[in-house]
């Protein structure tokens, strides 16, 4: 079985990243063949600074590799640098309808909240398309919001199968739905977009700002407040703080007499300690660039292997070759 995802490198990585896309791949690298890489042709869509994509690039190496990515399980590398997959982007877009692109939300979702928006952002299901056949991918771990650039995927390979005979492995989306959409500090989707985001390896003083700036109902630490569910603080707990202690919290709100301030106060704490581990190895990256970019270089050149093989029977069943 082999696993395929990607991330882009357009900001700061945040806790939407994280328990979207990069704890379940992470989980994964036992399962199978893991093929993860830096989408840094994608960012080209949203981030028009050439040298801020060169460090927020280096940045998710670093993140993902702290928080667990190990090398000797998983092929890691930057996108760009298997420049196959914008040739197979352009054999795939000459079989894809508009129709199918215009149904799109991410297109649809930045377009109608006034966001600028481009030709790549409008043909991003087709390079993600690529990203994902040109590795024979079988199972791909997304977020929801990403689930149905999947679904184009099997329909534009489907689409090539059938005009040019078998080609591409048929993939499949693997979500968890528990974790797969993370509320943002706003309660909208949690996105560097929205400006909304709780970042995975911010300073201490400014994130513990962000979190205890959570906008709450008027209620008084006394009130009893049944709909704990709805509490936006009690939903990020839950992701970082232990089953019972989330539990904990959330009746002590249900009872009355424990604040706002202080459940905000708990969220900080446990968010904090999650990440210590990972922090600490993050730091230790840093010191060794040198290391991190034989990662990416080492991945690159396995990834390239497969692609340019993939590419090829691509060429000769569509007649380029």
């Amino acid at each position: 079985m082999r696993i395929l995802s990607g991330i882009q490198p357009s900001g700061t990585l945040h806790l939407g990243n994280y328990f979207g896309m990069m704890q379940p791949a992470i989980a994964l690298q036992d399962k199978g063949e893991a093929f993860y890489f830096i989408a840094d042709y994608h960012s080209m869509t949203s981030l028009f600074d050439a040298e801020q994509r060169r460090k927020n690039s280096l940045d998710v190496a670093l993140d993902f590799l702290a928080c667990g990515l190990d090398p000797q399980k998983s092929v890691f590398f930057r996108q760009s640098d298997v420049p196959e997959v914008t040739e197979l982007a352009w054999i795939l877009s000459t079989l894809t309808p508009m129709s199918l692109l215009e149904k799109c939300h991410s297109f649809k979702d930045k377009s109608a909240k006034g966001l600028p928006v481009n030709h790549g952002l409008f043909a991003y299901p087709v390079l993600m398309a690529a990203d994902i056949l040109i590795y024979d991918s079988n199972i791909v771990p997304v977020g929801q919001d990403q689930k149905q650039h999947v679904e184009v995927t099997r329909d534009i390979a489907i689409k090539f199968n059938e005009q040019y005979g078998e080609t591409f492995v048929i993939p499949e989306p693997q979500i968890r739905g528990e974790t797969a959409k993370v509320p943002g500090l706003d309660g909208e989707k949690m996105s560097k977009s929205y400006g909304n985001t709780l970042e995975i390896f911010g300073e201490e003083k400014p994130l513990r700002k962000k979190v205890m700036g959570i906008k709450m109902d008027s209620r008084t630490p006394e009130e009893p407040k049944p709909d704990v569910d709805q509490n936006l603080a009690i939903q990020l707990l839950k992701l970082v703080a232990p089953t019972e202690t989330a539990r904990e919290f959330e009746n002590r709100l249900r009872a009355g007499g424990f604040g706002y301030g202080d459940l905000k106060k708990g969220l900080f704490e446990h968010y904090w300690n999650f990440f210590a581990d990972a922090r600490a190895k993050r730091a230790e990256l840093a010191a060794n660039l040198d290391y991190v970019n034989r990662v990416l270089a080492d991945g690159a050149s396995k990834a390239r292997t497969l692609a340019q093989t993939v590419l090829k029977r691509a060429r000769l069943a569509s007649g380029l070759e």
